[in-house]
């Protein structure tokens, strides 16, 4: 089990406990990247104090954040991979998503004729570079394990055999359905957040793809949030991504600026999920705007593009990244109608269940000669699949 970041230990550690629970199953945790940086919280203590035991560390540069930097940081994670698989010895290698070293671990693997299992392929992602990531990982991978029945389709539209194919729902409803979470009194306490007559949680991570219009989609977003009044914001500092540092300290700088305004380079998944739980709407650009927030019952604004592609409910406001647009999209976040209907909301990403769905197939599928996959061609293209394929 490959980790990088706080995002996908919480999304992976519904498995991780299933895995560890199993009598015939090793698991094994790897962590890397964000985990081991002081800069975005040392979040491997965070896995500690869950009782994980960590198998092995894979450190990588963070130090800077540009696109020739992250190449670099990749280089010296697969290197770090190849030392910690050839050590650990795995039968297979459980990834998810989209991010640059689990790129690394996948790769690493691949040519090493370790197994991979992925989780949460065959999505879009259309304004970061994750999404070519996302979809280079699933080429590398053996397993799959998709979220909703469009990315089931496209994954075995790229080439990969239907009976390796997973639909298992979102790891994010899991998370937000089965984690304890803090009432108002504990979290403030845990935290030093004070809770306003209005609270909204806010990330924001790089439009990797175009860092320029990021940093001036962020201006567009603290415009607009400033004109809100008894709203007490709680961001969420961003990813480990091209272009982070600028975005960081321009948050860090707004929040303080301002009494109502707190910023928390990591939460850890009980905390934010509370907070989320207890706030009166997310806004921003993050994935859990659209899968954990609507499990949750409440509703988001995403700004610009960089979901586009991603399956919503109808809690999610899409809204350009301009200031006037962002304010209107908050009106309707915070109206008594919209928040009325929330209650009522499909989540596309399923309703719960998608960890124990890994964890039974991980624990039972056939691994021996599963390196050697063949391209699956789908006669007609991918308009001619069937719920069969």
């Amino acid at each position: 089990m490959v980790t990088g970041s706080r995002a996908d230990f919480g999304l992976l550690s519904r498995v991780i406990e299933g895995l560890r629970a199993a009598p015939e199953v090793a698991c094994q945790v790897v962590v890397t990247a964000a985990h081991l940086s002081a800069t975005h919280g040392t979040t491997v203590t965070e896995i500690e104090d869950a009782g994980v035991p960590v198998a092995w560390r894979v450190p990588i540069e963070l130090s800077g954040d540009s696109p020739a930097h992250t190449v670099r940081a990749m280089g010296q994670a697969v290197t770090g991979f190849a030392t910690a698989f050839e050590t650990l010895a795995p039968d297979v290698i459980v990834v998810l998503g989209d991010r640059y070293e689990i790129l690394a671990a996948a790769s690493a693997a691949a040519v090493m004729c370790i197994p991979v299992a992925h989780i949460h392929g065959g999505e879009i992602s259309a304004g970061a570079v994750d999404d070519a990531i996302r979809h280079a990982i699933t080429k590398l991978s053996q397993l799959h394990f998709v979220a909703a029945e469009p990315y089931r389709r496209r994954v075995v539209q790229m080439g990969e055999t239907p009976r390796h194919v997973h639909l298992v729902g979102g790891m994010g409803v899991d998370l937000a359905r089965h984690t304890p979470r803090l009432d108002r009194d504990a979290f403030s306490r845990e935290t030093g957040f004070e809770f306003g007559p209005r609270n909204l949680v806010v990330t924001f991570h790089p439009v990797t793809l175009d860092a320029a219009h990021g940093e001036a989609e962020l201006e567009a977003l603290l415009e607009a949030l400033a004109t809100l009044a008894e709203t007490h914001l709680a961001f969420t500092l961003p990813n480990a991504d091209v272009g982070n540092a600028a975005i960081r300290a321009r948050i860090e700088a707004f929040a303080a600026s301002r009494a109502t305004v707190w910023a928390f380079s990591s939460l850890g998944f009980r905390r934010y999920l509370s907070l989320v739980a207890l706030s009166d709407g997310v806004v921003g650009n993050s994935s859990s705007g659209l899968i954990e927030a609507p499990a949750l019952g409440i509703g988001t604004v995403n700004v610009g593009r960089r979901q586009d592609g991603r399956l919503r409910a109808s809690s999610v406001i899409d809204c350009a990244p301009r200031r006037d647009e962002i304010i209107a999209a908050l009106g309707q976040l915070l109206s008594d109608g919209f928040r009325a209907a929330l209650q009522q909301v499909e989540n596309p990403y399923g309703d719960g269940g998608a960890a124990e769905r890994v964890v039974d197939v991980l624990r039972t599928v056939e691994l021996v000669g599963l390196t050697s996959k063949e391209f699956h061609d789908v006669p007609g293209g991918v308009l001619a699949l069937t719920a069969d394929d």
